[in-house]
């Protein structure tokens, strides 16, 4: 695999508003909490989105591997995480320039880690840095997570995590993968016992949470640490620069950290 390091692939695109309208409806607000004119932080995800043919989709949805990403044999794939720094601001209307290379590949306790690392320009200017981790796992029944200890939170946010947001926001990502609406795959082939909410919603959430009370981050990691599923409640957390989900069974999610 060590041969896969180091491919790049480049792709240009226009920001334009409507993915980012159809992205504040999915948020349950009219985007008034982001910058004007500007793309709010985490809403480059919604541009240089995969468009492989439907013919070349594998099994569970994705891409076929072996295109620009390796063939890393493990079936159950996930975004894990990641950390970004937010250079410049970017206009509505900016063509963006996206740079992705294969940065690292990681085998450890019988799982794959595949980092992307990504630079996003504008004009010839530097405005997003981020490093990307992609999780590849056998498949196997989800085992119990590990406590993940948090600070007294100091604002709190519940949400329920019902289909109708999975599927909004898989069409505004072109995510095909069947974890997130397709039930009988989900619990018969990849053993979830439910369907599964998207790392990056879980990421925009907790962005968007901390915008919303004023928040002008430079600076944003994140983790899952355990899957969240669809059907149940789940709670936006805060306190100071830290940041988690906590579904109602009191289990961590996902935390973050902003700066």
């Amino acid at each position: 695999m060590t041969a896969w390091i180091g491919r790049t692939l480049e792709a240009a695109e226009q920001v334009v508003v409507a993915p980012l309208r159809r992205l504040a409806a999915t948020l349950d607000h009219d985007g008034a909490q982001w910058p004007p004119g500007m793309l709010p932080p985490l809403g480059h995800w919604l541009f240089h989105l995969p468009d492989a043919p439907h013919a070349t989709l594998g099994a569970d949805g994705h891409p076929a591997k072996g295109g620009f990403l390796p063939p890393i044999p493990y079936p159950r794939r996930m975004w894990a995480g990641g950390r970004l720094r937010f250079l410049e601001p970017i206009p509505i209307g900016a063509t963006l320039v996206k740079r992705t290379t294969i940065a690292a590949i990681t085998e450890k306790r019988g799982m794959t880690v595949l980092t992307l690392r990504h630079d996003l320009s504008v004009d010839g200017v530097a405005v997003i840095e981020e490093e990307q981790d992609l999780v590849y796992l056998p498949v196997s029944a989800p085992t119990p997570p590990k406590p993940v200890d948090r600070p007294p939170a100091e604002r709190e946010r519940r949400m329920l995590a019902d289909p109708a947001l999975l599927f909004r926001f898989s069409a505004l990502t072109f995510n095909a993968h069947r974890i997130h609406y397709d039930l009988a795959y989900a619990q018969r082939v990849e053993l979830y016992p439910a369907l599964v909410v998207h790392g990056p919603l879980q990421a925009m959430l907790l962005m968007d949470q901390a915008l919303g009370e004023g928040a002008v981050p430079t600076r944003f990691e994140f983790r899952a640490r355990s899957p969240l599923y669809a059907g149940r409640s789940f709670t936006l957390a805060r306190a100071g620069s830290d940041a988690w989900i906590r579904d109602d069974e009191d289990t961590i999610t996902m935390t973050a950290t902003l700066a």
